[in-house]
């Protein structure tokens, strides 16, 4: 358990500082690096097929999560299930994520310019030009990639399926 812990605390970071430096070191190794970000309040198994895809556009992935205000504005108060300090434990558990940091504001913009990816993924239900952070990336030398997402997995609906019960 205490490896496990030292493996997790290594992937997640605290300021966007320190995780420039991680990511001024991948660069330095002329390794490209993903970002991606989202609320991954119940990880669930189209998370897990997202990720997966995302880390498979790169060498590193890093994850920006949205706070626990953040949630709640975005999903209403009932949510989220699980703490930011859970959800940062459950996505640095996985071996293709590389890093995660939690994101305060409403949307990634500021941390997107902070990390400089050289991929910005998000998922399908996103077209392009919504995505945030999109011009910067570009405007830069990287891609933004639209993800289709796994049919018949969302949080949402598990939580209205627990509500059921």
């Amino acid at each position: 358990m205490e490896e496990l812990s030292k493996l997790v605390n290594k992937k997640i970071y605290k300021s966007p500082s320190d995780l420039k430096h991680f990511r001024d070191e991948c660069k330095k190794e002329d390794l490209k690096v993903v970002f991606t970000n989202g609320c991954f309040d119940l990880l669930h198994l189209g998370h897990l097929s997202y990720l997966s895809q995302a880390r498979a556009l790169g060498d590193r992935l890093i994850v920006g999560v949205n706070s626990d205000t953040s949630v709640s504005k975005l999903k209403g108060p009932d949510r989220p299930i699980k703490s930011q300090d859970e959800r940062l434990v459950h996505l640095a558990i996985l071996s293709m994520v590389d890093a995660v940091i939690v994101f305060n504001e409403d949307t990634p913009a500021r941390l997107i310019k902070n990390i400089q990816p050289d991929i910005l993924v998000k998922g399908g239900d996103y077209k392009p030009e919504e995505v945030v952070g999109k011009d910067w990336v570009e405007q830069h030398g990287g891609q933004v990639v639209i993800l289709s997402f796994l049919d018949g997995y969302s949080t949402t609906q598990l939580v209205n399926k627990i509500k059921l019960l």
